[in-house]
């Protein structure tokens, strides 16, 4: 269903009934590191509802998993949640029985300090891997946040600030529509830049979700005003996901901390709805493009990104066969090059998509270039041959920073697409390390 929205200002205080605050706790020590190493950046957030929510949740499908996502799966599955606390700068993961311990920990002093009930705060975090927690400073953070929670745009900004890493601009939005003739608000926040191509399911099992019809890392936190009942939520989180989060890639590396998390307090008073009908397909349309809109952030704020290149493939004989090609164009390291430089090369698309676990038949192969979301093709190949189109025109067609690559297989109904960016020299400076610093070993 396409619909249009309103935007708003407040992102994920946008919603009646949510607060939030961010701070700066020193969790990563100051001054150390890339990314992070932004001076007093504020590393620790608080998102809040006045009232108990339904809660769905979206999860690295990564067999090293992080102590966040092991406290919230089980959490989230329950159906209910009132907070959510979230660090930058440190990822807990990869810290053993003490990093469960400190995630508990965390998700334990929030509840004090808010009085809320057991089992009703949530948590995730960001940054190197294989660092213990800095307690001392999280602990603080937490009970420096609550005081100052509310509900203002600057409130939202400095929480979207807390849980930045490497991303160089904060990453929000917050929509307003009709819900059962109720005005629902849908605001949300993220970060990523590095380590980017998610693959989260609802339980952190694979496979992850694929659309119906897979030291940085990538979370998201939105929030609701909707009635919404915590199965039927979480279905259309799957959903909206699966065409989002997990249709995006920078660097073709998964996180051990991936999460998505919303939260849900019915303050807008809509009547619940069932998974079916009109009410069901507006909420999917409006979580779907919250989602949509925040994962294309993170890409165009990817580590070093100078294109973003939307892959579309079509003709693949299944959907996953056509996923399988489309996601071996999007993290072909020769293939983000040739972006990077502008360079039309198809040789090296087609390359790809050949040692893809997709069936590809040379001479049914079309390869082409247009404007995003244009219906107006430049192609270079067809059924496996060049076409007449000019080199100059094809380097024009790759030159804009945004552009979309058509791939048809002609071989079936399967079609995917993935959000992907190019590979440059400032994405390798930023990751090739640092030898003469022991305390960079880790993620």
């Amino acid at each position: 269903m396409k619909l249009k929205f309103k935007d708003v200002d407040g992102a994920i205080v946008a919603p009646p009934g949510f607060r939030t605050a961010g701070v700066f706790c020193d969790i990563k020590r100051l001054g150390t590191g890339k990314g992070s190493n932004k001076g007093q950046k504020r590393d620790l957030t608080l998102i809040v509802s006045d009232v108990p929510c339904a809660v769905a949740g979206m999860f690295t499908t990564n067999q090293i998993c992080a102590a966040p996502v092991k406290v919230c799966v089980p959490r989230v599955a329950k159906g209910i949640a009132q907070a959510v606390v979230v660090n930058s700068g440190n990822a807990n993961a990869c810290t053993g029985k003490q990093g469960m311990k400190d995630a508990l920990a965390m998700t334990r002093l929030v509840e004090k300090t808010l009085g809320i009930k057991d089992g009703y705060a949530l948590v995730g975090s960001t940054g190197r891997i294989g660092v213990n927690l800095p307690m001392e400073q999280v602990n603080s953070g937490i009970l420096a946040t609550a005081p100052l929670l509310g509900s203002t745009v600057e409130h939202a900004t400095h929480s979207a600030e807390a849980i930045m890493t490497s991303d160089t601009k904060p990453k929000q939005v917050a929509i307003e529509f009709k819900l059962g003739g109720k005005t629902v608000r849908l605001g949300g926040m993220c970060k990523g830049a590095g380590m980017i191509q998610p693959g989260m399911s609802a339980t952190g099992a694979r496979p992850a979700a694929l659309p119906q019809g897979l030291h940085a890392t990538m979370l998201a936190f939105i929030t609701t005003d909707a009635a919404v009942e915590a199965k039927v939520l979480q279905a259309e989180l799957r959903e909206a996901v699966a065409h989002s989060f997990n249709r995006i890639t920078v660097d073709g590396d998964m996180s051990t901390n991936d999460t998505v998390l919303v939260l849900a307090n019915g303050l807008a008073g809509n009547p619940k709805f069932k998974v079916a009908g009109k009410d069901f397909e507006i909420f999917q349309a409006a979580l779907t493009h919250v989602c949509l809109e925040l994962a294309k952030k993170i890409v165009r704020d990817g580590e070093g990104v100078h294109r973003v290149v939307t892959v579309r493939v079509t003709g693949g004989k299944s959907l996953a066969e056509a996923d399988a090609a489309a996601r071996a164009v999007a993290n072909s390291a020769l293939v983000k090059t040739s972006w990077h430089g502008g360079d039309p090369n198809w040789g090296r698309i087609i390359d790809a998509l050949g040692y893809s676990s997709a069936t590809v038949v040379e001479s049914q192969v079309d390869i082409g270039y247009s404007a995003p979301g244009s219906r107006k093709i430049l192609w270079t190949l067809k059924r496996g041959q060049p076409t007449k189109a000019t080199y100059k025109a094809l380097c024009a067609a790759a030159a804009p920073e945004e552009f979309d690559l058509h791939i048809r297989l002609n071989l079936g109904e399967g079609a995917a697409l993935m959000y992907a960016a190019d590979l440059t020299e400032e994405y390798v400076e930023f990751n090739k390390g640092d030898v003469t610093d022991p305390a960079t070993l880790g993620g």
